[in-house]
């Protein structure tokens, strides 16, 4: 093993250790420069753990889970992953993992004390969904640790269970909206609340609520009865902003067909819109685009001025789903709709199950699944097949008739 050697040079020390041969020829890794011989021994100490490390700044059996959770978001999570999802995994990190078990070393972490970790956050009334999510986190910041880290042998997360709850996301994302359910809906949230053109949006699009609420007028064509998705509208946790930010997916960017039910609404609300601008003048909420750089990539934030504060350089936009005085729906504030239609009027439900009864009820009704699949714009048809074409009574009676229908034509040849 090598080791430090730390020598005077003129004013400065300097520190020096054997690095391995190249070609048999030896090597050596010297640094100068340091005020005092404790600093340049401590450099050294540094450097050498480093260097026995392949470069890592850490022993890797002696890391935190509050230090390998940073390594992994810098080293995986902001190269592969999308700045919304970013975002969302820093918050679990920081909020939760680091503050319960940031201060136990990676290596000691076992089943039992993740296990002891999450029931803890089911106890404490985390949702389904945020449970799922944090521990989506969690295995796979473990699984990257064992591969291709090297850093622990298995993951402990591979032994953790999910508490049961009685409903679940999932539950609600492939809820089928019944026609009487979806009146009761409309009922709650009727033509001027601040909710109801959303849930129709969604109801006859199909669109997710990130697509629908970062609509803008420019996207709809309202002569031609068409809608098109070019962009999504997400919150930044660190500059607290909400944002324009790209589709799901490439084939998510889509123009669909609308029919005169939606179009009317829409024509009305552009022009209630209209309205309502005069109505409150200087009062009403205007909403500009700006454009940011950070690292070679572009972001698009969102400002929130009142009418008569001069915009500068920034983009005004016209957003398609706002309140009354212009402020826009977001789906943070769209939360409440969910709940009310839960818990008060008892259907299981979020903006998603709109997503899926418009899929199910084309599917149902005789559409081609092609033209499903590039409405919701999945990337193939078996997405569209197996998550959104719910197995109704109507499928089934319409499956039986045509069973019966077939049998009967073969007895009477």
């Amino acid at each position: 093993m090598s080791e430090i050697n730390v020598r005077k040079r003129g004013q400065k020390w300097q520190y020096q250790f054997e690095a391995a041969k190249i070609e048999g020829k030896r090597k050596q890794i010297t640094k100068s420069g340091f005020n005092t011989k404790k600093e340049a021994l401590d450099a050294g100490v540094k450097a050498l753990a480093e260097y026995n490390n392949s470069g890592l700044h850490f022993e890797p059996s002696e890391i935190s889970v509050s230090d390998y959770f940073d390594y992994w978001y810098k080293n995986y999570v902001t190269l592969e992953l999308k700045i919304n999802t970013q975002q969302s995994y820093k918050n679990y990190i920081e909020n939760h993992i680091k503050s319960s078990i940031g201060i136990y070393k990676l290596k000691s972490l076992t089943p039992t004390i993740l296990q002891e970790f999450i029931n803890s956050k089911y106890i404490n009334g985390f949702s389904k969904s945020h449970l799922t999510n944090l521990m989506g986190v969690l295995s796979g910041a473990l699984k990257y640790a064992v591969h291709p880290c090297n850093f622990i042998k298995s993951s402990p997360m591979l032994y953790v269970k999910f508490p049961k709850y009685e409903h679940s996301k999932t539950d609600a994302n492939h809820k089928y909206i019944k026609p009487e359910e979806f009146e009761k809906i409309i009922d709650r949230f009727p033509y001027g609340s601040t909710f109801y053109l959303p849930i129709m949006i969604g109801y006859y699009t199909g669109f997710r609520i990130g697509e629908t609420l970062g609509l803008t007028w420019d996207d709809i064509d309202l002569e031609n009865k068409k809608i098109s998705i070019n962009k999504i509208i997400y919150y930044n946790e660190d500059t607290k902003l909400w944002y324009f930010g790209t589709p799901k997916t490439p084939t998510s960017t889509r123009t669909i067909e609308i029919g005169n039910t939606l179009l009317n609404i829409l024509k009305k609300y552009k022009k209630d819109q209209l309205q309502n601008k005069l109505k409150y003048g200087c009062h009403y909420t205007c909403v500009y685009e700006g454009i940011e750089i950070i690292d070679n990539k572009e972001y698009r934030p969102l400002y929130f001025l009142k009418a008569n504060i001069p915009s500068g350089t920034l983009k005004k936009v016209e957003m398609v789903c706002t309140k009354e005085d212009g402020e826009i729906v977001t789906p943070n504030s769209f939360k409440y709709a969910s709940k009310v239609i839960n818990y008060g009027l008892g259907i299981t439900f979020n903006y998603h199950s709109l997503r899926h009864t418009h899929a199910t009820t084309l599917i149902e009704n005789g559409a081609e699944i092609k033209d499903v699949q590039v409405r919701l714009g999945h990337a193939n048809i078996e997405t569209t097949y197996n998550t959104y074409v719910h197995h109704t009574e109507k499928m089934s009676n319409n499956s039986v008739e045509i069973f019966e229908k077939a049998v009967s034509q073969n007895k009477s040849h």
